[in-house]
């Protein structure tokens, strides 16, 4: 196995389980050490520790609150000292139908922009400054298909979380990259994980596969590798990019 992140500590968020904890196997694999974060779920990121060798941290913060992000910069500085790249991986999708009452319609949209966009926004400033402070840095941003060809009728917060994203990674790219930060997004369509699984116990397979030309969900795995690629050092021209894994459902 290539060794092109040795050294690198890589701060990775919601990698308890599902594509986090696909990437936090990968990056150990190519010599990283990283941060495993987790909100609630403290055996799996310590079981996750354990897989890769002790190799890494396990901190907790709950990304839902607003002080949650700030807090989880703070431990991860604080065990590693030097962080080299952030992986803004952690996220939620909530169903939410138009014929909620104002208050549910507002409480879902509130929370999912909190942990999946919010969040990332404020680690990313975080970050950023670290970054710009000692050498630079890199960050990742996992988007979503759903976030570039819109999003189903009873899940339109996440969509539109995840087109946010995609911007961020924009903005970052266009003002930081002269100070050596770098950003990327990937925005895959399905990948089998747990929220995928849902999905197909309630409508199945066939109706979540249909659109992708492929036939297949992605693996977590394939995200990750991906993510790995992008963190190398020799990657730095993919400033800004938004990278697709999505079995050709969706092709700009």
């Amino acid at each position: 196995m290539r060794t092109s992140l040795e050294g690198q500590c890589i701060l990775v968020t919601g990698s308890s389980g599902g594509i986090g904890a696909a990437i936090v196997e990968r990056l150990a694999a190519e010599g990283a050490r990283a941060i495993i974060h987790y909100g609630r779920d403290k055996d799996g990121a310590e079981a996750l520790l354990d897989r890769i060798a002790g190799r890494g941290w396990v901190a907790q913060a709950d990304l839902s609150t607003s002080e949650g992000p700030f807090e989880l910069w703070r431990k991860s500085v604080d065990v590693a000292g030097r962080v080299h790249a952030l992986v803004n991986n952690a996220g939620i999708r909530t169903e939410i139908s138009i014929d909620a009452s104002a208050q549910d319609w507002k409480s879902a949209w509130q929370k999912e922009f909190q942990v999946n966009f919010f969040a990332a926004a404020d680690l990313s400033k975080e970050a950023i400054g670290h970054f710009k402070a000692n050498g630079g840095g890199r960050i990742v941003n996992m988007a979503s298909r759903a976030g570039q060809r819109g999003y189903a009728a009873n899940a339109m917060p996440y969509g539109a979380t995840k087109a946010a994203l995609v911007n961020l990674t924009k903005s970052i790219a266009r003002s930081f990259g002269a100070d050596g930060v770098t950003a990327i997004a990937i925005a895959p369509g399905w990948v089998r994980t747990e929220m995928a699984q849902e999905f197909i116990a309630a409508h199945g397979k066939a109706a979540a596969v249909a659109d992708i030309p492929i036939g297949e969900m992605a693996a977590p795995t394939e995200v990750a590798e991906l993510v790995a690629f992008v963190l190398r050092p020799s990657q730095a021209s993919l400033n800004g990019a938004t990278l697709d894994v999505n079995g050709g459902s969706y092709i700009r």
